[in-house]
């Protein structure tokens, strides 16, 4: 029962566009509480919706998928919900840690533009610490250790360095931290671009 809770579940606003993942603990709440529906895609690539009560009914006639027991019934997880009043897509700043800045800049020096293993990459201040420079999104990129050992305590302009591109503080993404496979949530296909959700961190995907 535990490990049936702690099933991903798409959230959808209720514009049916994808907006975050929740355990299947948390969306059973909702749904229980009237916030929220499940959405069910049939065979023909229609969808039902159903509130608490008729996925209680649903759940047992079909026991498709994992479910969860109760004392008085068993209910099915759902792999995707619909909310009633969520409209905005959520916001959320993207922390300002080593790991995410590889992510941003895809492990790739941003001076000689060659990709390497983690291990082999520094975290360079453009604008030096002792002139001035800031340890922020817009200051900090991943540098080689030949890059950084070229560049040293100069600016880029005074070392003859070009950066790949300007660093920038990453758009947070819905989705960047699951990790999940189709063939596992088939039923999420239909409202996720994956091109689209699984930009890197940083790249302008309007």
């Amino acid at each position: 029962m535990n490990s049936a809770l702690n099933h991903h579940v798409l959230v959808l606003n209720r514009l049916w566009q994808a907006v975050n993942v929740c355990t299947a603990r948390r969306a059973l709440t909702l749904l229980f509480q009237g916030h929220a529906q499940v959405v069910l895609n049939d065979a023909d690539g229609s969808f039902r919706t159903f509130s608490f009560s008729q996925w209680q009914d649903l759940s047992q006639s079909e026991a498709d998928g994992e479910v969860v027991h109760t004392i008085s019934f068993r209910i099915r997880v759902p792999r995707v919900i619909l909310l009633f009043a969520f409209d905005r897509m959520p916001k959320k700043e993207v922390k300002f840690t080593r790991h995410n800045i590889f992510e941003r800049d895809r492990n790739q020096c941003q001076y000689c533009g060659g990709t390497f293993d983690r291990k082999d990459l520094n975290l360079d201040h453009v604008i030096p610490r002792d002139r001035g420079g800031p340890t922020s999104w817009e200051n900090i990129v991943c540098s080689c250790i030949g890059c950084n050992t070229r560049k040293a305590n100069r600016t880029p302009l005074e070392a003859g360095m070009h950066l790949v591109r300007k660093p920038k503080r990453p758009k947070w993404r819905p989705f960047v931290q699951i990790n999940f496979t189709l063939h596992q949530h088939d039923s999420w296909k239909h409202f996720i671009d994956l091109a689209y959700w699984n930009v890197e961190l940083g790249e302008d995907a309007n």
